[in-house]
This record gives C-alpha cells, sequence and structure tokens, in this order.
C-alpha cells in the first residue's frame, strides 16, 4: 500500500471523503500513515486483526482524529482472535 497510496495518488485522485483501511497483522506502514493524514478525509474506518498495531497506528491518527466508535467482532469462534473496527473523524468537523 506505501508504493501506491502517495502523494503522486493522491495529487492524482483526489482528496478522498473517507478511507477505509484493513491493514495485515503489522499494522499500516508509517508512510500509509502520513499519507492518510496528509490526505485529511473526514473519516477513517480501520478494520484490524491486530488490536496492538491498530493501537499503534491510532496513537499517531488521533493527533487529527477523535475515535468515534470501537467495536470488535468475533470472526474467529472459540479462539482469542477478533477483529476490531475503529471509526475516526477527523477534528476539525466538530
Amino acid at each position: 500500500m506505501k508504493d501506491i497510496l502517495n502523494d503522486d495518488f493522491i495529487e492524482k485522485h483526489g482528496k478522498p471523503d473517507v478511507i477505509i483501511t484493513d491493514p495485515p497483522r503489522a499494522g499500516m506502514h508509517p508512510d500509509v500513515v502520513q499519507t492518510i493524514l496528509k490526505a485529511a478525509p473526514k473519516r477513517i474506518v480501520y478494520v484490524s486483526c491486530n488490536p496492538a498495531t491498530q493501537a499503534r497506528d491510532l496513537a499517531v491518527l488521533t493527533s487529527e482524529y477523535t475515535i468515534e466508535t470501537v467495536q470488535p467482532v468475533d470472526m474467529f469462534p472459540h479462539t482469542p482472535h477478533v477483529e476490531n473496527v475503529v471509526s475516526l473523524s477527523r477534528n476539525d468537523i466538530f
């Protein structure tokens, strides 16, 4: 994703209103997080199968976004794993 979602992509396609991201267990690459912050969508929906890396990425995103909703979803019965969905909104739209 870091090779696709970059400043050139945003310049060519415009700034999105909403970004939905579902990165691998390692979370988002730091360059992707910075590009999302530069793109400044009104809302971000972040789906993750690894709450630890999601928390790491959210720590950066919450500099400009507010966490609105957190919803764990048990997609793996009888295991300790969950998908976690977080909805964020940009601070300056309140």
